[in-house]
């Protein structure tokens, strides 16, 4: 490297999207079983705007810095670094820092770019196939031949969780709010596509599968539709949980747990231990990056904003008009 500081986004004290402000800092330095990536892209996802307005706070050990996924290349290796070389084109899942020319990112939470695939489309995979690998098929076990019902499906962890659970064998439904989202959910693979404004879910739910309902949710709206999506398990039936756009806090009859002897769990992703999300890494390197490598799943890209625009890329995140995910170019 020949320069000594980069340009970053920095966010301080927090706020609305105006606080996004393009400043020049030293580029951070990789720890032992650390990589430095020069940035291409760096994804957008909801957490930074949490953390942005001050809500979600970054873990005590991670950079201050928003962004939470990169794709570039490898431009130097910590000591105990094996696996990867100088040169390497990677995209990575990161502890903060990705809206950034320079990124610390550890090795083992770094994939190699799927074929076929360019660093933009790249820098679109690790929040989500992580998010989506951990907690519908590790934490939710989707079988196959299951019927899975995801929410909000033309987000980005929407439309990675309509393609990986038709991979793997289930039956897709899924929620949105028009047209425009609900054909690139039937484009993504979704076998029923329910309009929340049109149709209630639970009654749609039960219409697609004879009373019977889903086996596994995954659901970040929270609040009322959380007694709403257990009334749409079947039983045994698992609801998983990854956010709360609608809140946390709802009154819940419980007694259908029980009857139904349903799991409610979830997770997220950002806390997890270092180890964890190494073996959630590797997983997906085994079971999902092949799929990839042949061109069966494929991020899906709204729209990409130079760095100089973050606040824009901001807003529209904040708007929810997004079909998939909003990326950042880094890279000059």
């Amino acid at each position: 490297m020949t320069t000594e500081t980069m340009r970053h986004v920095e966010h301080r004290p927090g706020g609305a999207a105006e606080c996004l402000k393009l400043v020049e800092g030293p580029i951070p330095e990789p720890g032992p079983h650390d990589v430095l990536v020069r940035v291409a892209y760096a994804g957008i996802n909801r957490p930074d705007v949490f953390q942005r307005s001050g809500s979600y706070p970054p873990p005590p050990d991670a950079s201050p810095l928003l962004g939470l996924e990169v794709s570039g290349e490898i431009v130097a290796l910590g000591t105990e670094v094996s696996g990867w070389k100088l040169g390497d084109q990677v995209c990575a899942l990161t502890p903060g820092g990705g809206y950034a020319e320079y990124c610390v990112a550890p090795a083992e939470h770094c994939l190699p770019v799927p074929e076929g695939l360019s660093l933009l489309e790249a820098a679109a995979l690790p929040e989500t196939y992580f998010t989506v690998w951990s907690n519908v098929f590790e934490r939710g076990g989707l079988q196959p031949g299951e019927i899975f019902l995801v929410h909000g499906g033309s987000s980005g962890i929407g439309l990675t969780a309509i393609q990986l659970a038709k991979q793997f064998g289930a039956t897709v439904l899924t929620t949105v709010g028009n047209s425009e989202k609900a054909e690139a959910c039937v484009r993504a693979g979704a076998d029923r596509v329910i309009n929340y404004h049109e149709e209630d879910f639970v009654e749609a739910v039960a219409q697609a599968t004879d009373g019977n309902g889903v086996n596994v949710i995954l659901d970040m709206v929270g609040g009322d539709y959380i007694p709403r999506n257990v009334k749409s398990l079947a039983v045994e039936g698992r609801l998983v949980q990854i956010a709360f756009l609608k809140g946390s806090r709802v009154e819940l009859d419980t007694s259908p747990v029980m009857r139904k002897r349903l799991t409610f769990t979830g997770s997220t992703l950002r806390p997890r231990s270092r180890e964890e999300k190494a073996d959630i890494a590797k997983a997906l390197h085994d079971k999902v990056w092949p799929l990839l490598d042949q061109g069966l799943c494929h991020p899906v890209i709204h729209a990409t904003f130079p760095l100089e625009e973050v606040a824009e890329a901001h807003r529209l995140m904040e708007s929810s008009r997004h079909i998939g995910k909003i990326m950042l170019k880094v890279e000059p």
